[in-house]
């Protein structure tokens, strides 16, 4: 390697980390992460606390748990671009700060609609945290070696945050009332504030050409409308409901006409070119499938572990944890499997393993096998880390660094459009196979049977209303149909996650990597250190 080739090199590295150590940098953006992870699930075991609390109604209660996650992938794209234009590290820092000032709001909240404010607030805040971590990490990690081993620890902290936030907030819950789960937020983000105003590095585009404010609005009406009518078929809406399909039509209507917007203008928001590298449009299209797959099936496993097995939250939980210590190890080890088996290998082999472990889990029937769940979740854990690993880092590898926030925007939002999509179509899967198993029950009346077949707590409920025999064969025929479902839903998840591993065949073989700096020796003496390398 020549000697200007080095010096290039390590003035790149040096550039990038703007004289702070790269890895403390990846320390305070974990920070970042794991509280806005935290936060997206830590609500989810408060919701009975609040209820009682602030006596919400059923709409004002649906708004409290999905504001937070709609308006954070409405708005993604939004700050993404925009950090790509004022600064990745000025949008992270308001980002802390609209988080605490929104922690603190919801944790004081008297009344639902306040509580609705800033859960919408914290979702705004986190939209600038999220892109900005993933974009500034691929400015302090120009070796595209050691942006590996960062994306590996981020994605094991992101599976930590989500394991955390409910187990975290039911410790809370016993001991403190349920603001606390949000006022915990307000010391971490006054410590994050000022180091990572100390520490970050600051980093932008190229700046070319005015920023598309009316894209960059288009674009978060068009998400929110389609996260929206999502939402709502996962929610259990009719296919036919106005209030699902006009959100729907409405958002697709603007997404495609931000899409059209953005191809007729000199300097996009988003570069749509990058689309048409295979790395990173497959790489986009593998994480809204592991998503997809991921969260209906942690869904439907949380409702099999409660309402089956009879396990409480807590213990569900823990049930769970095997999963996310495995989705860490998958983190760790991620950087070194990719540079041994490339992306291609990597992706396709981690579709392939959570397929396995999905079709050993429909083992499973209405008695506890700890052993079976145990080897199933740790599987299933390791396979989906494993495949978000390598598609992300070859997404953001594939991105020009001056589009790193809207590479990263775009990477997020086809995250939390893949964990709706998967709710929404596995839990249609799941109520087309429940619901016919409780039609012609022996002593229970037709009505009875209709309402039981919403769902298996509904029909847990209906069946304590009738009693008796009735109410026995009610019971036990949700439980016999829910497993049924169960199984169903795991085999088309395991469909789904081998369309995947085909789709893993379009990512490179290799791991490209740029050779990194070489420390030359010091020159002996003054004669030789004119002399040009």
């Amino acid at each position: 390697m020549s000697g200007t080739t080095t010096a290039a090199a390590v003035l790149r590295r040096r550039a990038a980390g703007a004289g702070a150590n790269r890895w403390v940098v990846l320390v305070v953006l974990c920070v970042s992460l794991l509280l806005v992870a935290v936060d997206a699930t830590v609500l989810h075991v408060a919701v009975p606390a609040v209820t009682e609390d602030l006596r919400p109604g059923g709409i004002e209660l649906l708004w409290i748990v999905d504001v937070y996650p709609l308006v954070c992938a409405s708005l993604l794209i939004l700050f993404g671009t925009l950090g790509d234009r004022i600064g990745r590290r000025r949008v992270l820092l308001l980002g802390y700060t609209l988080f605490g000032v929104a922690s603190g709001l919801a944790a004081l909240a008297d009344s639902a609609q306040v509580l609705i404010l800033a859960r919408a607030l914290l979702g705004v805040g986190g939209a600038m945290i999220m892109p900005a971590t993933l974009s500034i990490l691929r400015q302090v990690f120009p070796d595209r070696r050691e942006r590996a081993l960062a994306i590996g620890v981020w994605s094991a902290v992101a599976a930590v945050g989500a394991a955390v936030g409910p187990l975290l907030g039911g410790f809370l819950l016993e001991h403190f009332w349920w603001g606390s789960v949000f006022l915990v937020n307000i010391p971490l983000m006054l410590v994050s504030l000022p180091v990572g105003r100390l520490l970050l590095p600051e980093s932008k585009g190229d700046g070319k050409g005015p920023w598309d404010v009316v894209g960059a609005l288009m674009a978060a009406a068009g998400l929110f409308g389609v996260v929206l009518g999502v939402k709502r078929l996962g929610g259990g809406e009719s296919v036919g409901s106005l209030l699902t399909v006009l959100p729907l039509v409405v958002g697709a209507a603007l997404l495609a006409g931000f899409v059209r917007r953005q191809r007729r203008r000199t300097y996009p928001l988003v570069d749509l070119r990058m689309f048409a590298r295979p790395a990173f449009s497959t790489s986009v299209g593998c994480i809204v499938l592991a998503m997809l797959a991921l969260v209906g099936l942690e869904l439907i496993a949380a409702q099999y572990l409660q309402l089956v097995l009879g396990l409480s939250p807590l213990e569900t939980g823990l049930r769970l944890l095997p999963l996310t210590f495995a989705a860490m190890a998958a983190g760790l080890a991620g950087a070194r499997m990719l540079r041994r088996f490339g992306p291609r290998r990597m992706v396709c082999a981690g579709f392939c393993l959570t397929a396995v472990a999905v079709v050993l889990l429909t083992a499973l029937g209405r008695t506890d096998d700890c052993a079976l769940m145990l080897s199933g979740f740790v599987l299933l854990g390791f396979g989906l880390e494993t495949t978000l690993f390598g598609a992300y880092e070859s997404m953001l590898s594939e991105a020009p660094q001056e589009q790193a926030g809207g590479a990263a925007a775009i990477g997020e939002t086809s995250y939390q459009l893949g964990a709706g999509i998967g709710i929404a179509l596995l839990g249609t899967v799941m109520n087309a196979a429940y619901a016919p198993g409780l039609s012609g029950v022996p002593g229970v009346p037709a009505s009875a049977s209709s309402s039981a077949e919403h769902s298996l707590g509904e029909a847990y409920e209906v069946a304590a209303q009738l009693g008796g025999s009735a109410g026995a064969a009610l019971r036990h025929a949700a439980r016999d149909a829910f497993v049924h479902g169960l199984h169903v839903t795991l085999l088309v998840s395991a469909g789904l996650l081998l369309l995947g591993a085909v789709m893993a065949l379009r990512l490179p073989r290799v791991m490209q990597c740029e050779p990194g700096p070489v420390e030359l020796p010091a020159p002996r003496d003054a004669a030789e250190s004119r002399v040009s390398v």
